[in-house]
């Protein structure tokens, strides 16, 4: 299964002194002969595994804008691969300059509440990835510790799986440091986003080495494509949470009738609209300022 559909990935843009790489769900990667990677976030969305046909405006600029954010508020932490905002013109915004790292074949995903996968397994064997939890919880519950859970890193197309933390060792001998790193940034981001009104529900990082061997956090950092975001004034267990993420975009495609299985439909414009809001809401909420473009 193409997570693109039939007509497969569209054709990245050409970007003088930058060669292309490779097209992912959302970004397009460059290198230049300095090797140097140019990563482009686009306007694409996926969910269910798919690339949707409707892109959202002004996304990949917003996903850039709060990755940088990030990096900076959490640099304290872990080292990040961005180098320079100083991009070509035809991607200003929605482009930085980062350095090559070697990637851990894992995604490390923290969770300080439970939903999602973690929710779905929960009911059906009352532990996540390994780790068992008390009975009672329900969907959207806060967990009583930060829970580190692996995933094995997906092709387009594919389905993301989660793993035990041994099972991550296996795979990765750093797999230990990359729990505590996840968990160290996971806290961090969710003590400051309470501060502005939003529960960070789950997040997933990717690390990789640098040149000289240090672990270096890559890819992107705490978007609403890598994240939940929800209300803190309006967080009820048990319930649906009113999110700053594009759980609204997946609601509607649930409810459209969509199998899942084929291509899937185009997003009527109130749902390209709202979604979109909710990402401009992320932003202003998470940073204080309103999103300019």
């Amino acid at each position: 299964m193409s997570g693109f559909g039939p007509a497969g990935p569209p054709p990245a843009p050409s970007i003088p002194g930058w060669k292309h790489l490779r097209t992912g769900k959302v970004r397009d990667l460059y290198s230049n002969d300095k090797d140097q990677l140019l990563l482009v976030a686009s306007d694409r969305v996926s969910a269910f595994d798919w690339v949707l046909q409707t892109a959202i405006p002004e996304k990949g600029k917003i996903l850039t804008a709060l990755s940088l954010f990030w990096f900076e508020k959490l640099s304290e932490v872990v080292s990040h691969h961005v180098i320079s905002t100083d991009v070509p013109e035809v991607v200003k915004g929605r482009a930085f300059i980062a350095k090559p790292l070697t990637m851990f074949p894992i995604e490390c995903v923290a969770r300080g509440f439970l939903t999602g996968s973690g929710w779905s397994e929960y009911q059906a064997s009352k532990s996540v990835c390994g780790v068992s939890l008390e009975d009672g919880l329900l969907d959207g519950s806060k967990l009583k510790e930060t829970l580190f859970t692996p995933a094995t890193k997906a092709e387009v197309g594919d389905h993301d799986i989660n793993i035990t933390f041994e099972q991550a060792k296996e795979l990765v001998p750093e797999a230990p440091r990359l729990r505590e790193l996840t968990i160290k940034l996971y806290e961090k981001a969710a003590e400051f986003s309470q501060g502005r009104g939003i529960i960070l529900a789950d997040t997933k990082f990717e690390f990789g080495l640098s040149e000289d061997g240090q672990i270096t956090l890559g890819d992107e950092a705490l978007t609403p494509d890598s994240s939940r975001f929800w209300s803190a004034q309006e967080w009820k267990p048990g319930t649906a949470q009113i999110s700053f993420d594009k759980q609204y975009l997946r609601d509607y495609l649930l409810s459209s009738g969509w199998d899942r299985k084929s291509t899937p439909p185009q997003l009527p414009p109130e749902v390209v609209e709202k979604t979109a809001q909710r990402y401009r809401d992320a932003y202003l909420r998470l940073t204080g300022n309103q999103f300019s473009g």
